[in-house]
């Protein structure tokens, strides 16, 4: 099983979004207009919404921890892995409203409105981490830490720019291996704590490894079920990006014992 609450580095993790978000900036001034029309993995969005919605979710942390925080329990990361499935309908209202305004123009209009959100990114993420106490951050509704925080927006950070870069066609993004590395184990510990056991081993090498799955727990030696795979296909497993069938039949995930299809427990975050 994985620690109950894992804990990331703030550091770390403010270096890892800072340079995750450079990436972006980087490719998004890169773009044509024919690109910014290109259709996304993601319903109806073309790439423009794409953008918009990272433009929305990155540029969230100012407000987030300038918010006065709530009273009530921290939200933990697992907490928030299940409330994002019930966020998908303000989030395409927010995204259709904004791309019509913020995000209509031409390459270079969005770039700099890419950036703002960015500019204001980095302007968090400079400030002195606190020394005495975890900061806090507050998201719908409730406080979370802020290195946790910070976490989700890693999440935001990645998974959408793998799908940038499926939208354009690139065979990989330069993401920041610290944070792949903190989306992976994100998403293997919500996936451990939403489907809780001992039955199956899943191994994300050199990543994450997690014992989940209802059933007999092995004690020692190799457990008689394990699933393995890569960061980036584990990614996109978790966000529903790649259906369980496909990656087993593209090879993509090894999979053996009778217990290590985990199509029904996928996708962690809707």
């Amino acid at each position: 099983m994985p620690p109950k609450s894992r804990t990331y580095q703030p550091q770390k993790v403010r270096a890892a979004l800072a340079a995750q978000s450079e990436s972006l900036r980087a490719v998004v001034h890169g773009l044509t207009a024919d690109q910014l029309e290109r259709p996304t993995r993601l319903g109806t969005w073309r790439v423009r919404e794409l953008l918009t919605h990272l433009s929305l979710a990155l540029g969230h942390l100012a407000a987030a921890v300038g918010t006065p925080a709530p009273d009530g329990p921290v939200l933990s990361l697992a907490g928030y892995a299940e409330l994002s499935g019930t966020m998908a309908a303000a989030v395409d209202s927010a995204v259709t409203e904004h791309a019509a305004t913020g995000f209509a123009g031409p390459p270079a209009e969005v770039a700099a409105a890419f950036d703002r959100s960015l500019d204001a990114v980095r302007a968090v993420l400079d400030r002195p981490a606190g020394a005495e106490r975890e900061p806090t951050a507050v998201v719908v509704g409730r406080r979370m830490l802020l290195t946790d925080y910070l976490v989700t927006r890693l999440v935001e950070a990645v998974v959408h720019a793998d799908d940038l870069a499926d939208a354009l066609g690139l065979d990989t993004f330069p993401h920041d291996r610290q944070a792949l590395a903190a989306v992976t184990r994100m998403l293997a510990d919500a996936f451990a704590d939403r489907v809780p056991g001992g039955a199956v081993e899943l191994r994300i090498p050199p990543y994450a490894v997690v014992q989940a799955v209802p059933g007999p727990k092995h004690t020692r030696g190799t457990p008689p079920n394990v699933v393995e795979t890569d960061p980036l296909t584990w990614i996109r497993l978790a966000t529903g990006r790649m259906p369980w069938a496909a990656a087993v039949a593209d090879h993509a995930v090894a999979a053996s014992g009778e217990r290590s299809d985990l199509g029904e427990y996928l996708p962690v975050l809707g």
